[in-house]
This record gives C-alpha cells, sequence and structure tokens, in this order.
C-alpha cells in the first residue's frame, strides 16, 4: 500500500513540473572561507544573543556568562568532530553520510539525519518567534502571523539563489555584530558599577548553570549547519573545517562579553522579564537608540532564520539524492537551487510556530541536538578505528593510541545534558523519531516495489 501511494504521488509531481527540462541542474559552488565563516557567525550569534539570554538570565544568574562558557565547550567537544568528517565527506545530509560511513546502516543514518532535519527546522521556528518579539515590540501585531511572514519571505530568497542568500547574510551579520559590539562597549562604563557578584550561583547552585547551560546551547547551533553546505563549498575538504573552528571561536568571545555586559547594565530580573532582553539593555543607556536596535535584531534573526530554511532544504535536497526521501525533493532549478524542498521546509516551519512559546521550541531543539551529537562523536571514534589511513584534512586534537579524546567528551558531556531535559520534552522527540520511522518504512517498501516493477 505504502509503496503504491508514493509512487504515484512522484509521478504525478512529475507531469505537473515537466521535471525531465527542470530538474538536472547542479548546486553551484559559490561560497568561499570568508563567505562560510560570516555564515556561521550569523547563524549562531542570532539564535541565542538577542532571542534567549533573558530566559538563560532567569535560570542561571548573574553568572549566566558561566552557562556561555560551558555550552561554548560543549560546542567544541562535537565542533571538532564535525570538521574532521567534513574534511573527509564534504556531502549534503551530512550527518547521513557520516553515520552511515561509521557503522553501516541506512536505517540508523536515516534516523540520525530526520532528527537533524526536524532540529534544524525546529531553529529557524524558534528564532522566527524571537524576531516576530522584536517585531510586536517596535510595530505590534500577532506573534504567529509575524513570523510565518517572515518564514516565507526567507524561503522565496532561499529560493532565488545561493549567490543572493550569502549577499544578506553577509550584510545581515556585519550588522548584527556591530549592535553586539555597542552592548560591549556600553557595558565597559557599567562593569561592577552595582557591586554585582558575577559569580554568584543560582539559587540552585550549579544545577542553575547547567539548566541555564541547556536552554542556552541553543545559541551555539549553526556551526554543525555549515557541513550541510559543503556541496557549494569551493575547496570544502578545507575551506568547511577552517570555517567552522572560526565561527565559534568569533562567537564564544561575543557571547561571553555580552553576557556580562547585559548583567552589569540592566540587572538580572529586567534581563529575565524582558520579550526584547537586548532592547531592554540599550534602552536603560541611550533610550533614542532603542528603536534602532530593534532594526538590528529584526536584521540578527532574520540572517539566522534565512541560513536554517537553507540548510534545512538542502539536507532534504541530499537524502532526495540519496533515495531517502521523494525525488522532487533533489529537482534543482534554474537558479542553482533545490526549490521543492525549500518549499516543503517552508511549509514544516510554518507549522511548528504552533506548538508552542520560543523556550519550549528551543529546548525541543536541543533535546534532538545532542542526540546527533551523540552519534556524530561517536562515527569519528569509529572511523578512526576502521579507517584510520584514509585521509582527513583536519583531524580532532587529542588522541590516546587511535581514541581520539573530544569526541569521547562529547559523548559524555551530551549524555549528562541530556538528563537535565524535562521528560515531556524526551517524549515529544521520541514521537519526532517515531515520525521517522514510519517515513523511512514508507520508503523502504516503495523501492521494493520499484524493483518487484523492473523485474
Amino acid at each position: 500500500m505504502y509503496g503504491n501511494l508514493y509512487l504515484q504521488t512522484q509521478q504525478n509531481y512529475d507531469k505537473i513540473l515537466m521535471v525531465k527540462k527542470t530538474h538536472n541542474y547542479k548546486l553551484k559552488k559559490n561560497i568561499g572561507l570568508f563567505q562560510l565563516t560570516l555564515y556561521g557567525v550569523g547563524i549562531i550569534l542570532g539564535a541565542g544573543i538577542y532571542a534567549l539570554i533573558g530566559p538563560a538570565a532567569g535560570i542561571a544568574g548573574n553568572a549566566v556568562w558561566m552557562s556561555f562558557i560551558l555550552g561554548a565547550i560543549l560546542a567544541f567537544f562535537t565542533g571538532m568532530s564535525y570538521a574532521e568528517l567534513s574534511s573527509m565527506y564534504p556531502k549534503s545530509a551530512a550527518e547521513y553520510v557520516y553515520t552511515k560511513k561509521a557503522f553501516k546502516e541506512k536505517y540508523l543514518a536515516f534516523i540520525v539525519q530526520w532528527i537533524m532535519l526536524i532540529t534544524i527546522t525546529l531553529s529557524a521556528a524558534t528564532v522566527a518567534l524571537g524576531f516576530a518579539g522584536y517585531f510586536a515590540d517596535a510595530f505590534g501585531g500577532s506573534i504567529i502571523l509575524i513570523a510565518a511572514g517572515l518564514i516565507v519571505v526567507l524561503s522565496l530568497i532561499n529560493y532565488i539563489g545561493m549567490k543572493e542568500s550569502s549577499e544578506f547574510n553577509m550584510i545581515s551579520t556585519i550588522i548584527e555584530a556591530g549592535g553586539l559590539i555597542i552592548i560591549i562597549i556600553l557595558g565597559l562604563f557599567f562593569f561592577n558599577r552595582g557591586n554585582i557578584d558575577y559569580f554568584a550561583l543560582p539559587p540552585t547552585g550549579m544545577l542553575g548553570i547547567i539548566s541555564g547551560t541547556a536552554l542556552i546551547f541553543f545559541a551555539y547551533l549553526g556551526f554543525e549547519d555549515l557541513v550541510n553546505v559543503s556541496e557549494e563549498t569551493k575547496k570544502a575538504k578545507k575551506v568547511v573545517p577552517k570555517a567552522l573552528v572560526l565561527a565559534l571561536l568569533i562567537s564564544t568571545v561575543i557571547y561571553i562579553l555580552v553576557a556580562i555586559s547585559a548583567v552589569s547594565i540592566v540587572g538580572v530580573d529586567k534581563l529575565a522579564a524582558s520579550n526584547a532582553p537586548l532592547k531592554e539593555v540599550i534602552n536603560s543607556t541611550i533610550p533614542d537608540a532603542s528603536f534602532a536596535f530593534s532594526i538590528i535584531a529584526l536584521f540578527a534573526t532574520a540572517n539566522t532564520v534565512l541560513v536554517m530554511l537553507i540548510v534545512a532544504s538542502r539536507i532534504l535536497y541530499g537524502l532526495s539524492r540519496q533515495k531517502l526521501m521523494p525525488r522532487p525533493f533533489s529537482y534543482v532549478g534554474k537558479r542553482g537551487t533545490p526549490y521543492m524542498a525549500a518549499v516543503v521546509i517552508m511549509l514544516l516551519c510554518i507549522f511548528m510556530l504552533l506548538l508552542g512559546g520560543i523556550k519550549t521550541i528551543a529546548l525541543l531543539t536541543d533535546v534532538g541536538i545532542f542526540i546527533v551529537y551523540l552519534f556524530i562523536n561517536s562515527a569519528v571514534i569509529a572511523l578512526r578505528y576502521r579507517q584510520p589511513k584514509l585521509k582527513r584534512e583536519f583531524r580532532s586534537p587529542f588522541s590516546i593510541g587511535r581514541l581520539p579524546v573530544l569526541p569521547v567528551l562529547g559523548i559524555i558531556t551530551s549524555l549528562m545534558i541530556l538528563v537535565f531535559f524535562e521528560r515531556e520534552l524526551i517524549l515529544y522527540e521520541t514521537s519526532i523519531i517515531f515520525i521517522g520511522v514510519l517515513v523511512y518504512m514508507i520508503v523502504k517498501a516503495k523501492r521494493r516495489h520499484s524493483r518487484k516493477n523492473r523485474k
């Protein structure tokens, strides 16, 4: 039944879209080291600081900057694993490729990539809600409708082309980084003025710092997304690892300084209570500049959503190329972009806006990402033993014999962080995995049916 339904749907797509004329184009290699690093910085910065520093401060208190440091350490463990794997296999649907190469199991590889696909789409929805919060604060309007409108507009940019998307990203990243640098400079004049104890733990102690990390780790999401645009990157085996490391380093320094500055200027209580926390910081120092800062925040969050939509559509494209998703998702139009994949991701992202508030969706995103990190770090370890002589343009540092140390730490810390998530979030993630299993079964049934027809 599944096979017949899937096959009929694909044939109808072919007829409607006249795919013989439109899907033979290829992705264009338009991205260099500078552009890819900006992509990484842009997606990382906009995702967390502008949207989640308020809720994080409410959990971790004055020591919220410690949560950012802990988040950076966790990110670097797995970031080095992604860098090594991307230097070996520069492909779209990267998590699928890495897991399949390491464990030789298509089923497992698909589920890992499915979790990542849903996670990135949830991320885009989260940051779109952050955009909507700043937009509504400045102009008014419905949060959900604003977020949905943003997703539609950015999906159009995604369709237009990678070169145009890269140009928008470059401008937006410069603007958003400029806004954060302004806050850092202002923080210098307020540092310790109120006798703030920056090392004071919240009432829950280190548990509060760790819980804050579980939330703000969302702020570091993005470095892993770079590997999924490898097929559009020049000299990807060398450029992608470098861009990944640079993006993480730059973002970490900015995060820590902004967190300290924000607490110094307005205090934890005001940060936690605001829907536009960094605007609150500017308001208390340069009131006339608050509107301008809202515009900066809009560019920051919109930029992040754009990159996530691009990456999610490339994952869907890559899975289709691997014959694990309907064939139309791999069709590339004249603009050099996978247009059908872009449309599907747009609709899925809009649907996810209805799942809950920004905090709930962000935490659900983090659950998925830590599960993926378990497999990515495990893949590095497995490949070090199974294919030790395979050329690697980048290697995760520190090893004991063939055993790489950082991936082991990445596995341990990912498991530890997962323990701190609420049971409800784990159940949601289990449902997502179950849906992925059903999708895989449908695709597998379709392929069996196609083989029987050929015989």
